[in-house]
């Protein structure tokens, strides 16, 4: 058996359910703790989870010492990412965090830095990655069945009415959903971002404080082109979760919606006007343990943590996509092309 996981769930807003569902599907997790600045809000998790063991307090650094806890799950909104962060480095545990990273790209650097210092994991949830059918959508780009990537669109149009604090947040949409689809787009190509051109925008008749809605042109390495659309304030005719998805190659191209309807051509002839296309199967694929979601990346957390490794979602990685979403928030409100650093 490998090291037991005694871990405090920081956050017990909303997300946090999910996360404590995930991690009462792995033996090796005991939840030991739990945090949140209304301390009923804890009380309430406890009693739902019948963790009637656990601790609960306001205190990330004084529950940590007082159950022993080794791992720190990160469910607070993206603003108190960089102190729950800091602190469960500093004292002594590793750390699984709710997306986005951080709340900045200064605050992102210094926790990868303390993370690195610290010899300790910090991954991030990005559940979506952990979905059978964008594992089935990747086998099929990297068989090489329609040739290289070259271009890659996603549509995201939800209209969403959350009520609470994502209706007052600024760039709503870039920095709480679309990092999901922007992580999901270059998880898909494989390769770095280099810039961004951007446009957010507030639709008239949002019910949001900011700009609700974007579009970003993203230049990967290896000039392929990455064009995500989307707006959370889009009543009628909504996208999936996945987002609708095109990514044309040098020899074919597929479509996703991402659900389970896929949809693929080869070029077959060419030397006319238009070439001629074969329709193609995209394969099924067994993504083995890379699935379910929170439990999926919880589970690969685990198991880093007892085996060694990192995990896909590893924070020195996954800065890289919060990159894009802050670049294209740069270059929206610049108005102009700018380079994504990390």
């Amino acid at each position: 058996m490998g090291k037991q996981i005694r871990a405090v769930m920081a956050g017990c807003g909303g997300m946090s359910g999910a996360w404590l569902r995930s991690a009462s599907e792995i033996p090796a997790v005991k939840i030991v703790g739990l945090v949140d600045i209304v301390a009923d809000s804890a009380k309430k998790r406890a009693d739902e989870f019948k963790l009637a063991d656990a601790v609960i307090g306001t205190n990330l650094k004084a529950v940590i010492k007082q159950t022993g806890a080794n791992v720190v799950f990160d469910c607070t909104t993206p603003e108190a990412h960089h102190p729950i962060t800091m602190t469960a480095l500093r004292n002594g545990c590793h750390v699984l965090g709710e997306k986005p990273l951080a709340d900045s790209m200064a605050h992102a650097k210094a926790m990868v830095a303390a993370a690195k210092k610290a010899k300790k994991l910090y991954a991030v949830i990005q559940n979506r990655r952990y979905d059978q059918h964008i594992r089935r959508l990747k086998s099929f780009l990297e068989s090489g069945a329609i040739g290289d990537v070259t271009t890659v669109h996603c549509d995201f149009y939800i209209g969403a009415h959350f009520g609470g604090f994502r209706d007052h947040m600024k760039h709503v949409l870039l920095l709480d959903m679309a990092i999901h689809t922007i992580d999901a787009g270059r998880f898909l190509i494989g390769v770095d971002p280099v810039a961004v051109t951007c446009r957010e925008w507030n639709p008239p008749g949002s019910w949001y404080d900011h700009d609700a809605s974007a579009v970003a042109l993203f230049e990967m390495k290896g000039g392929i082109v990455y064009t995500y659309r989307g707006s959370w304030c889009a009543d009628g005719l909504n996208t999936t979760w996945e987002s609708d998805w095109r990514i044309i190659c040098q020899q074919g191209s597929v479509k996703w919606n991402g659900a389970d309807d896929f949809k693929a051509q080869v070029v077959s002839k060419t030397g006319g006007f238009f070439s001629e296309w074969a329709d193609i199967e995209v394969p099924a694929h067994d993504a083995g343990d890379k699935t379910g979601g929170h439990t999926g990346i919880m589970k690969e957390f685990v198991r880093c943590i007892q085996s060694g490794g990192k995990p896909e979602t590893y924070c020195a990685d996954n800065i890289k996509s919060l990159a894009m979403v802050f670049g294209a928030i740069k270059s929206s409100e610049a108005k102009k092309r700018v380079p994504i650093k990390w």
